[in-house]
């Protein structure tokens, strides 16, 4: 059984992680309305990834015999069109998210709670991946200047990403 701070503090977890799955259907939203359905297609992957990773915190109290309360979320707030300005944004929303994992993963180690420290592990592992994934096209924006046809290609290579977690949250339970 978690204790009920640890509980507190991954409901909280999960709240962020809606949020951002909001926040990256509404960019998606907006990107698509503008024109740019390849950006638009990564944004809403993204927002696909932030729902699995809400919905294995779910899972996981649930699976240690832990309530889940859910909160309000709170409107996505942007103002960025353009691209590189977007992604910017995009990387300063992940890194914030990092920082919210490792106060769990402090949290964990703090409260001798290996399970949840073991458990979290994944999430660490995984914000690695969101900041170099949002670093790695604005490195690309720089490349091509910002230039109208550099983006024309982004947006036809980001356009290409595809699904890689499960999309149906009927049986997560602490599964990966």
């Amino acid at each position: 059984m978690l204790s009920k701070k640890m509980t507190d503090r991954i409901n909280l977890q999960i709240n962020r992680e809606m949020y951002s799955a909001y926040l990256y259907l509404a960019m998606s939203a907006r990107m698509g309305e503008a024109g740019y359905k390849g950006v638009a297609n990564w944004l809403m992957i993204q927002y696909h990834e932030e729902m699995f990773h809400a919905m294995k915190l779910y899972g996981y109290l649930e699976d240690q015999g832990s309530a889940v309360a859910l909160e309000a979320i709170a409107k996505p707030e942007f103002k960025e069109t353009a691209i590189k300005e977007l992604f910017q944004r995009v990387l300063e929303h992940e890194k914030g998210v990092s920082g919210s994992i490792r106060e769990i993963a402090a949290l964990a180690r703090e409260e001798k709670d290996y399970a949840t420290e073991a458990f979290i592990q994944w999430y660490l592992t995984e914000q690695v991946e969101e900041e170099k994934n949002a670093s790695e096209i604005l490195q690309t924006i720089d490349l091509m200047g910002n230039s109208a046809q550099g983006l024309y290609m982004l947006n036809i290579e980001l356009g290409k990403r595809k699904l890689g977690v499960p999309s149906d949250f009927t049986s997560m339970g602490g599964e990966d």
